[in-house]
């Protein structure tokens, strides 16, 4: 049998999501609809015989790119394909001069992108809690004029240039900032169209606080997710303390060059497929 890998369309876009529904890892409808329009991603889908049986997504984030949603139809396991996926990726992210290179692996994918010369670089740790409803925040609404710091900090916190990211997705309704007294911010969350929510904030102090906002004005039937990683352990344990759960942990890898990032600086994520 014959594996092709070719670059997703957004004709491809529902027969993709079926299929990783149907693989049981969640609705990615969203993501892939923003992956095929969007300039800064590669997506990939594995075809046998014509018909869909894998994805990938590249993401260039400057001189960093992000590997993600690489996912084989269990029937389709076994023959190279999640390979040849990571493959066409890894090709794309190097041919649009990503000098460093990363993903969150699964168990399962991490022997195979060791095998491609990624190397453990550090954990995430997944977390949530309920809202509290309080309403009490001291987050406002984004504004135009947020945007340069809200880039400038970002890339301090994660070493990559999101500028396009926040550029599509940060507005008055998907977005909050948090002020300092001195001026300038403390601290951002952005949403993106699927959910996930990109916080930064340079102080754990700051990045309870971004937390907790997030909690107060969520209704208490509503889940609230976030993410630390392993050199934020203070922080961690502080938020396992105060109700949060601890959902999983997993590995971020790295090919490469070394980012100069601050991993504290980092509260949640857009997505695992772009950081």
């Amino acid at each position: 049998m014959t594996t092709t890998i070719r670059t997703m369309t957004a004709a491809d876009v529902e027969i993709a999501t079926d299929v990783v529904l149907q693989g049981g890892w969640g609705d990615r409808r969203s993501w892939f609809t923003f992956a095929t329009g969007h300039d800064e991603c590669r997506p990939f889908v594995a075809e046998e015989d014509g018909r869909i049986v894998g994805t990938a997504v590249g993401t260039i984030n400057g001189n960093a790119g992000w590997v993600g949603t690489i996912f084989v139809a269990p029937e389709a396991r076994g023959r190279g394909v999640g390979g040849a996926l990571t493959d066409a990726t890894v090709d794309a992210l190097d041919a649009a001069g990503c000098r460093t290179q990363l993903l969150v692996a699964t168990n399962e994918g991490r022997p195979l992108y060791e095998r491609r010369g990624f190397v453990v670089d550090t954990f995430y740790f997944m977390i949530e809690a309920r809202g509290t409803g309080t309403g009490v925040s001291p987050l406002r609404p984004f504004r135009p004029d947020d945007l340069d710091q809200v880039v400038e900090m970002d890339r301090q916190a994660t070493g990559e240039d999101r500028a396009h990211l926040f550029r599509e997705f940060a507005n008055e309704t998907s977005a909050r900032c948090m002020d300092a007294e001195a001026g300038g911010l403390r601290g951002f969350a952005v949403r993106a169209p699927w959910g996930g929510w990109a916080s930064v904030a340079p102080t754990n102090e700051d990045g309870l606080a971004l937390l907790d906002a997030r909690r107060a004005s969520a209704a208490p039937e509503k889940i609230i997710r976030a993410g630390v990683l392993a050199e934020n352990q203070d922080a961690l344990e502080h938020l396992l303390g105060i109700g949060w759960s601890d959902t999983r942990s997993a590995p971020r890898l790295i090919r490469g060059e070394p980012l100069d990032w601050q991993p504290t600086w980092l509260w949640g994520q857009f997505t695992f497929a772009m950081g």
